[in-house]
C-alpha cells in the first residue's frame, strides 16, 4: 500500500453512504489518507437528510455532488469500500476490497440517517486505525 493510501468509497448513487464515509474519513485521517467517493449510478444531489445529519456533527456536505465511478478511480485506489452496489462495484486485482453492508439512507427519516451515519463512523474509525497505524 502507498505511503499515503487512497481509499475509494462506492455506493449506488453516491448520495448518502459513500458521501458520509468519505467525509468522516477526511475528518479523522486528515492528510494521512487520500479519500474519494463515487457511485455506480450517481444521483443528482447528496440526499438532504444526509446533509442535515452530517451538519449536526459539524461536517458540511452541502457543496458536494455525486460523482460517477470510473475504472481509473477504482484502479488508483489501494482500498475500495463498497456499500450496497452489488455486481456494479469494481473488483480489481491488487486492490483491497471491503464490503460494508449498510442500509441505504434513502427513504429513512432523520433518526434512521443518524443511525447509519453513526455506524459508518464506527467503521471509519477502525479503518483509520488500520491505515495509519494509530497516528
Amino acid at each position: 500500500m502507498a505511503e499515503r493510501p487512497v481509499v475509494l468509497f462506492v455506493c449506488v448513487h453516491n448520495a448518502g453512504r459513500s458521501q458520509m464515509a468519505a467525509a468522516l474519513l477526511e475528518e479523522r485521517a486528515g492528510d494521512d489518507v487520500e479519500v474519494r467517493s463515487a457511485g455506480s449510478a450517481p444521483g443528482t444531489e447528496v440526499h438532504p437528510l444526509v446533509v442535515a445529519a452530517m451538519a449536526e456533527i459539524g461536517i458540511d456536505l452541502s457543496a458536494r455532488r455525486p460523482k460517477a465511478l470510473t475504472d481509473d478511480l477504482a484502479r488508483e485506489a489501494d482500498v475500495v469500500v463498497t456499500m450496497g452496489c452489488g455486481d456494479a462495484c469494481p473488483v480489481y486485482p491488487g486492490t483491497r476490497r471491503l464490503d460494508w453492508a449498510l442500509e441505504d439512507p434513502s427513504g429513512k427519516d432523520l433518526d434512521g440517517v443518524r443511525a447509519i451515519r453513526d455506524e459508518i463512523g464506527r467503521r471509519v474509525a477502525a479503518l483509520v486505525g488500520e491505515l495509519t497505524g494509530g497516528r
